[in-house]
């Protein structure tokens, strides 16, 4: 579950003292390429984690035959700097992630698990096609978990002064989850950054999360689906998930409306959704009732567009990306009967690098529509300044960097 833009990434900020200098030593070695010294920072920083979680009462049998047998990985380092090239458009994210032959395995397993789902829902109030969903986009239902080592990729991260406090935390909280017995550490493989199981739990919610679904005394993410699903729906009903909801909608807009009001910072209520003349793809009226919804267009005015509810932030709270909301929303609807999108996003959308975001964020920026610091992310602030910028050209103000916007912007004109 640890992604660039993810989730549970709840950060254990606290530093052990002294560990900061051990952690540059370390990855300055690593620059050098020097293993004999770079295992020497290592070692110490080791040798600092492991004062701290004997403090925290975990016990030497763990530290000496667990913390200390770890290994660093230069790999993992260079997980941690690299940045994607470019940034895809919703088109592609989406496609490549909802396909038939996804939605006809999660039905598969809609069925299988029938009643460990039902049972699940009884108590945590996750309708089953959401963890499905979830279980897809994590690990593809449990058919990759990662390769590396927990231990190796938390020490290495952890020994690192990038986020060194955040992975030290991490790996304190893989310590006490083989500390108390529930998984063999030769055992947690995961991702680069530690995730780990069917469901890519950190380990800090693992621990505040995670519970026995099996009901065999141990809680294990990566041979139990009982436990996995069962930890899913925990962790969703105890980040606000509102039962008996769905996450959003696709929905219909009328001719000429503005999309200047799009927005998950511009949210009313279905019943205002209504008066503006929005309907459900079918054609019928939405509910005229207080609950409050945002509209997202996350291709621009001519993909489709998504009333969201509560529990679309309740999917963000596990990752943070908007696209990645709206394909397990989507992908849950798939599994549980629905069909395609009415309007699907268009095939032509720009892929842009990062490069190209960061020079429109600047291009923005100079013209007096505040992006923030271009960074060459994509987020609410860029495209709440694109929305401006149409505007003022007037444009449909959806907020998207189409090919006008980009001309425009980089023309000089």
């Amino acid at each position: 579950m640890y992604h660039a833009e993810s989730p549970h990434r709840w950060c254990l900020r606290a530093r052990a003292p002294g560990a900061a200098p051990a952690m540059a030593v370390a990855l300055l070695m690593l620059a050098t390429g020097t293993p004999a010294a770079a295992d020497d920072g290592f070692e110490r920083c080791i040798d600092t984690i492991a004062e701290r979680a004997a403090d925290e009462g975990i016990s030497a049998a763990t530290i000496d035959g667990v913390l200390r047998k770890a290994s660093q990985l230069e790999r993992v380092i260079a997980a941690d700097r690299r940045q994607p090239e470019f940034t895809d458009p919703f088109t592609r994210y989406l496609n490549l992630r909802v396909n038939d032959a996804r939605v006809a395995r999660g039905r598969e397993l809609l069925e299988r698990h029938g009643a460990l789902l039902d049972r699940i829902r009884a108590e945590y109030g996750i309708s089953p096609q959401y963890l499905l969903s979830f279980w897809a986009l994590e690990t593809n239902f449990g058919s990759y978990f990662g390769e590396i080592p927990v231990f190796d990729s938390l020490a290495t991260l952890a020994c690192d002064p990038r986020r060194g406090g955040y992975f030290t935390g991490e790996l304190i909280a893989a310590l006490h989850i083989v500390d108390e017995g529930h998984i063999d550490p030769d055992d947690m493989v995961g991702s680069w950054a530690g995730a780990m199981g069917h469901t890519q739990f950190m380990p800090s919610v693992y621990r505040r999360y995670a519970v026995d679904g099996d009901g065999n005394g141990r809680i294990d993410l990566w041979n139990s689906v009982e436990d996995a699903l069962t930890s899913a729906a925990n962790f969703l009903r105890g980040i606000g998930w509102t039962p008996g909801w769905r996450w959003g909608r696709e929905v219909a807009l009328p001719d000429g409306f503005d999309h200047a009001l799009a927005g998950r910072d511009r949210s009313r209520t279905l019943t205002e959704w209504r008066e503006l003349g929005v309907r459900r793809t079918d054609g019928g009226r939405l509910s005229a009732d207080d609950t409050e919804a945002s509209l997202v267009v996350p291709a621009g005015h001519r993909g489709p567009a998504f009333l969201v509810y509560p529990n679309f932030d309740v999917i963000m709270r596990w990752n943070r990306s908007e696209f990645f909301a709206l394909t397990v929303g989507h992908l849950a609807d798939r599994i549980a009967g629905e069909g395609p999108l009415s309007n699907p996003p268009p095939e032509d959308l720009p892929r842009l690098t990062r490069d190209q975001v960061r020079a429109l964020q600047a291009a923005l920026n100079a013209r007096g529509f505040d992006s923030g610091t271009p960074d060459g992310i994509l987020g609410p602030a860029t495209r709440s300044a694109i929305r401006d910028f149409q505007r003022a050209e007037g444009w449909v103000a959806d907020g998207f960097p189409d090919e006008q916007v980009l001309d425009a912007l980089t023309s000089g004109r």
